[in-house]
């Protein structure tokens, strides 16, 4: 790879991390407001199906044009770029088309597996977005392929911006209205389709710009290799591309298992079915608290990651092992600090984003996710770099199996905490089974120089300060009101913050070039 292309594409890799930090922080940050609005019954009825979009928005987003943009990228000259994009478009629209008419006309058969009937209006809504898959996903592929990442992350963030207007302008609406809570539900996930026609507009706008004066020639070189079969393109989407789709929803599918488990569950403990719906309600404030924590946890290491890329591509063996190592260094600390610190804010976070201080076990039990899933995407990116995708795929389904067979005994044993720790049983499973997978001198990164210890003694200096400041302020009673538990986990999050970066330059956690390669870092070793 010549400089200016591997310049192009670490350019392009930043332009697609910004896009994707945005769309994350959108997709988090709507649910807060959007729960007040619809109450704990109505962010229910939307949790419930929200994994069925979550993955179409992966498949387009995400899993597949990662994948294509592998296959573009490896055919030779634009003829065959255009006839491998035809065939592809062919498959994934059989593909998605299978999903549409098993949503749509299977949505009965599903809700009852969530033990709710009601559901199936709001299935059969989510179900049209996959019909807009194939060429999303195609288009994206394409951009990606020939190092232009600028369509993809316009077309995500609009596609976020949409949905997310369209959610809220549903829940406003939903209180002046005489609707029931499943005709919201039903309304609120036509933001999927809505949004999805609005990236293919998007996506559109800029197929027509990039073929505007660039005739098209059909011709294939006879030099050139041929144009794969049909039949060796499905096979490598059902491999590669299932693999990086399925990785990519890691936290989606455990969340699937929730949807048929732990409604279940708990009527099946002797719950009544509109107390387990707002228990539900309730379990599923944590997901985008986890959303928050790990867009924290992933973005500073994430800088690390186009030079990752660049030391696979040159081959430069001993250069990946130092980035690998200080990837994982840097996602381990900030994945710690932002789990512990979450935690010990569980009580006036809960309060201050969602009115009151019910679930406070349960939303702590879960954002051990934050860690566990930040690291599980580390250690899988060092294996996708090396092509090692069979090992992530195995650590994923280890974690399945573990979520769907203790769920509904630790549901029905201990309510919606059984199933926080359910999915923290399963993401525990997955990292340690990767772990030991990793390679031996990778390893060393988190032995090495006493790191365990420096970062345990930091983080309980964190931890410490963060319980003392309050519990003082909790003598005063500030923390009673919304706004005062807002001011509690604002003071919380400043003082651990200042506190933990402060213990972790003194105990030399990280190295210097560690520092250097993060945002903001030289700023922060200069104050």
């Amino acid at each position: 790879m010549g400089n200016q292309q591997l310049k192009k594409t670490m350019n392009g890799a930043v332009i697609l991390t910004i896009a994707a930090f945005v769309a994350k922080v959108l997709s988090a940050v709507y649910r807060v407001p959007f729960q007040n609005m619809v109450g704990n019954t109505g962010f229910y009825v939307y949790q419930q199906v929200y994994p069925l979009y979550g993955l179409g928005m992966t498949l387009a987003l995400n899993g597949l044009p990662v994948f294509l943009s592998k296959i573009i990228a490896e055919t030779p000259t634009p003829e065959m770029q255009r006839k491998v994009q035809q065939k592809l478009f062919v498959l994934l629209a059989a593909f998605s088309l299978g999903i549409f008419l098993a949503l749509y006309f299977g949505a009965n058969v599903i809700a009852e597996g969530m033990g709710d009937r009601q559901l199936n209006g709001i299935i059969q809504a989510v179900s049209w977005q996959f019909l807009l898959v194939p060429f999303l996903s195609v288009s994206r592929g394409y951009f990606q392929g020939t190092f232009q990442m600028i369509p993809t992350a316009v077309s995500q963030v609009v596609e976020q911006v949409v949905r997310v207007a369209v959610i809220l302008l549903v829940a406003y609406t939903y209180n002046a209205s005489f609707e029931s809570v499943y005709q919201m539900g039903a309304d609120a996930m036509s933001s999927a389709w809505i949004a999805a026609i609005a990236a293919s507009m998007t996506m559109a706008i800029f197929i027509v710009s990039h073929y505007k004066n660039r005739p098209f020639s059909a011709e294939i070189h006879p030099d050139s290799d041929p144009v794969p079969t049909y039949q060796k393109l499905l096979k490598r989407l059902g491999t590669e591309g299932l693999v990086l789709c399925l990785l990519s929803a890691m936290l989606l599918l455990l969340q699937l298992v929730d949807s048929f488990t732990l409604y279940n569950g708990l009527i099946q403990s002797g719950v009544e079915p509109e107390s387990a719906r707002n228990l539900k309600g309730i379990y599923d404030r944590g997901q985008p608290l986890v959303q928050l924590g790990m867009v924290v946890a992933t973005a500073f290491s994430s800088s690390l990651l186009p030079m990752l890329t660049v030391s696979v591509v040159e081959k430069k063996t001993a250069d990946f092992i130092h980035i690998a190592k200080s990837f994982l260094r840097i996602t381990i600390t900030i994945a710690t600090a932002a789990t512990f610190g979450m935690i010990l804010l569980t009580p006036y976070l809960n309060h201050t984003l969602f009115g009151d201080k019910e679930g406070n076990l349960t939303i702590g039990i879960y954002l051990i996710a934050i860690f566990l899933a930040s690291l599980i995407g580390a250690v899988n990116a060092i294996f996708q770099s090396r092509n090692q995708h069979r090992l992530a795929f195995v650590g994923l389904m280890i974690g399945l199996l573990v979520k769907a067979l203790v769920n509904t005994y630790l549901v029905e044993l201990r309510g919606t905490a059984g199933s926080s720790l359910g999915t923290v049983l399963a993401l525990l499973a997955t990292l340690v089974f990767s772990w030991l997978k990793l390679d031996g001198q990778l390893k060393t990164a988190v032995y090495a120089k006493g790191f365990c210890w420096k970062l345990v003694v930091s983080s309980i200096m964190m931890g410490v300060t963060v319980i003392v400041v309050t519990s003082l302020i909790h003598l005063t009673g500030l923390d009673a009101s919304r706004t005062g538990s807002f001011v509690v986990a604002i003071l919380g999050v400043g003082i651990g913050v200042a506190v933990f970066v402060k213990a972790i330059i003194s105990v030399k956690l990280l190295t210097l070039r560690e520092w250097l390669s993060l945002p903001f870092g030289k700023r922060v070793l200069r104050k």
